[in-house]
């Protein structure tokens, strides 16, 4: 199916997108935000999980950088594998753990995609789903 084929974004579908996004980006937003201020409730889970202090800052920042990408219409898929990538490390270090939280990350990874998929026709048109 070629881009051009695909339907221009419903009025509806488009809102949805932007309200998935909003919240994601938001919920993303406020944990990246702890982090870069390095506040406790980022540091002690941090440290808990086996990583250094020193490392909040630094993953704190990638994930502003990845939401950035996210958000701007033009890197918007780079943003969402960025985000995808840094999500699967959050489950990856949930299952070390054994975090019976581990399904947290995939499902905001998840919402991440839904996000993107309700408001880019092109993503649409490569995720070929049937009515």
């Amino acid at each position: 199916m070629q881009f051009a084929e695909v339907r221009a974004t419903s009025t509806k579908g488009l809102w949805a997108g932007r309200i998935i996004t909003g919240f994601v980006a938001l919920f993303l937003f406020f944990d990246a935000i702890v982090k870069v201020l390095k506040l406790p409730m980022a540091v002690d889970p941090t440290v808990q999980l086996g990583y250094p202090a020193g490392l909040v800052f630094p993953i704190g920042f990638a994930e502003l950088v990845c939401i950035a990408a996210y958000l701007f219409p033009r890197t918007s898929v780079l943003g969402a594998i960025l985000l995808s990538g840094y999500l699967g490390g959050a489950t990856a270090t949930q299952v070390r753990v054994e975090d019976p939280w581990f399904c947290f990350p995939v499902i905001v990874g998840a919402l991440v995609w839904a996000g993107l998929f309700f408001r880019n026709t092109k993503v649409r048109a490569m995720v070929p789903l049937q009515k």
